[in-house]
């Protein structure tokens, strides 16, 4: 099983699918790779204001997505039934969120490999009704801990980080197998022509021709880096050494 469609619920949809529609990630919408889709939210509103937020119950800042117009985009999309299954090919619905467990490149790996389609929820304003999250959503995601105006651009980031990932859409499997972050460790110092810029030559070991040797110092300059750029990434790195 791989990741075959993303289904994005948004108020500013074309935010979304113009973010996604260049580059490697553009590529592979158009080769088939991946599919897109989009709901726009409003479309589910039903007063003549076409009204998707009110105040929230008790007071307090800003406005709240409402649960009812919420359930009606994504239920013409999935349903209860279908969410509650046991179907391993069930539509996995995610809420962008600054409460939500940070995006790696490990969750990524695991969701590309999990599942074949992901529900991204995009929620403005001041957040979403919790009836909404505690039917509908499977789990919250968040990209940082710092507040965006809406989940659009979060869904952005996290589609791409995804979407490199499907089996295919990175020609060069080796290019993401040694990307930064795989494995817990920084990608080492990369080096092109010209040999000598601004008399800042390229490490001798990497004109040696010798693979091994540069192999290893590779993984040398990718532990020293990680050691000095993340410790906290260095410390997961060398927890994972001990146990293996």
């Amino acid at each position: 099983m791989a990741l075959k469609k993303i289904t994005y619920l948004s108020l500013f949809p074309g935010m979304i699918d113009q973010g996604l529609s260049h580059s490697l990630v553009g590529k592979a919408r158009q080769a088939g790779s991946v599919e897109l889709k989009f709901v726009q939210i409003r479309d589910f509103a039903t007063d003549k204001h076409k009204s998707v937020d009110d105040t929230p119950y008790g007071g307090g800042a800003g406005m709240l997505l409402r649960a009812d117009v919420l359930f009606q985009a994504w239920s013409s999309v999935t349903s209860l039934e279908e969410k509650n299954s046991e179907s391993p090919s069930r539509p996995y619905t995610i809420l962008l969120s600054p409460q939500g467990k940070t995006l790696t490149q490990g969750l990524a790996r695991d969701w590309v490999h999990r599942f074949e389609h992901l529900i991204f929820v995009c929620g403005h304003y001041e957040g979403v009704d919790e009836r909404f999250i505690d039917a509908c959503v499977d789990e919250e995601l968040s990209i940082g801990d710092y507040v965006l105006t809406g989940g659009e651009f979060a869904a952005v980031v996290a589609s791409d980080v995804l979407i490199r990932l499907i089996p295919g859409v990175v020609g060069n499997t080796e290019s993401v197998s040694k990307d930064s972050l795989e494995g817990d460790l920084l990608k080492a110092p990369q080096f092109t022509r010209p040999a000598d810029f601004l008399g800042r030559k390229v490490p001798d070991v990497l004109l040696s021709g010798n693979h091994a040797k540069i192999e290893a110092w590779r993984k040398e300059e990718s532990e020293r880096r990680t050691r000095a750029k993340r410790p906290d990434l260095f410390a997961r790195y060398e927890s994972g050494k001990k146990l293996s």
